[in-house]
């Protein structure tokens, strides 16, 4: 039910009415205000949790990379995970597997480093740097030669 505007209710307990000498809590709508027993307004302590991304330029970077080697047959699936210290683009060759590749964001590193990372599916990690494209050709195929 909405706000109620204008209009008086009698509290009424399951025996009757309520005695006038109780304490009655003052129970107020969420758009009215401060919620019951709470002072001020706001409450500045539940601020929303900071998540660590891709932005767009590093998504179509990436995405470029897991396109081709989908277009070869190689990759077939992806997962991305944001959390709180790092964000995860994990590469899988069939869905119900554990991921080929993980590639890193992690801006704490990024002063040591380098806030990019790709890590093998054992954990060793294969490169690390601060340029997502420089880490990246890692796992991108070098053209072979071959005999005709």
């Amino acid at each position: 039910m909405g706000p109620c505007f204008g209009r008086v209710f009698t509290p009424v307990t399951k025996v009757g009415l309520l005695d006038k000498n109780e304490d009655i809590i003052p129970l107020r709508p969420w758009e009215i205000g401060t919620p019951a027993g709470r002072d001020d307004a706001r409450d500045f302590s539940r601020r929303p949790v900071e998540q660590i991304s891709f932005d767009r330029r590093e998504l179509s970077v990436i995405l470029g990379v897991y396109g081709t080697r989908v277009a070869e047959g190689e990759w077939r699936d992806y997962a991305l995970d944001f959390g709180r210290d790092k964000a995860v683009f994990s590469i899988f060759r069939r869905t119900s597997e554990q991921p080929l590749y993980r590639i890193v964001k992690e801006p704490a590193l990024a002063r040591r480093q380098g806030a990019y990372a790709v890590i093998a599916q054992g954990g060793l990690i294969m490169k690390r740097g601060h340029d997502l494209a420089q880490v990246l050709r890692v796992l991108t195929k070098s053209p072979r030669l071959t005999a005709i």
